[in-house]
């Protein structure tokens, strides 16, 4: 069965102060929410350790404070491997949270795959329309929403940035993993801003 939820749902689900009535909130004054964090990345990653110390401070900032009206589970995708992070979102998702977040291009599916009914907010996903994750990104459906990382035009600003650097370059070689399908639109803009570049 596919539920289908708007954002603000998910912000809801995600405990979002200014989007829960705090009427709503004192109905339910020990209920705990519980939130599935999974990043694609290994837990050495400061970066990442960064990205999830703010996300529980802003939490905390919203009035969800962990260990108090909020418990957050957070995996870490062994550097990508697609079988270690399968594993974690099938983990993740049989802990029944109230909502899952995925970090990354190689975890959205993975919790795709565990669950069509747990709401799953989603960031650092290129393109999520053209993987299929979502219908829309005004109007995503099913359970999923969340935010991009940047627009595909923004390849294009790669390229330029080669040719300040570099000026004599004239050809330029693109490494992408085919797995990864916002590879595709980030090389269609590539591959047309080259001419305009005076590169090929």
């Amino acid at each position: 069965m596919v539920i289908h939820i708007r954002r603000r749902e998910f912000i809801v689900a995600l405990g979002g102060a200014a989007a829960w009535p705090l009427a709503a909130r004192a109905q339910q004054p020990n209920r705990l929410r519980r939130v599935g964090f999974l990043t694609n990345v290994n837990a050495e990653n400061p970066d990442r350790r960064a990205s999830l110390k703010a996300f529980v401070e802003a939490l905390g900032k919203a009035g969800w404070v962990e260990g108090q009206n909020v418990h957050i589970e957070a995996q870490w995708g062994g550097g990508g491997d697609l079988s270690e992070i399968k594993r974690q979102a099938e983990e993740l998702v049989a802990l029944s949270p109230d909502v899952l977040v995925a970090t990354g291009a190689a975890v959205l599916p993975a919790f795709l795959r565990a669950t069509r009914t747990i709401p799953i907010v989603f960031n650092n996903v290129v393109d999520p329309v053209g993987a299929g994750y979502v219908d829309s990104l005004a109007q995503p459906g099913g359970n999923v929403t969340g935010f991009l990382p940047f627009e595909y035009s923004l390849s294009a600003k790669w390229l330029e940035l080669l040719k300040e650097i570099a000026p004599s370059v004239a050809q330029a070689a693109i490494i992408r993993d085919a797995d990864i399908t916002a590879g595709i639109g980030q090389f269609a803009v590539i591959q047309s801003a080259a001419p305009r570049s005076g590169s090929t």
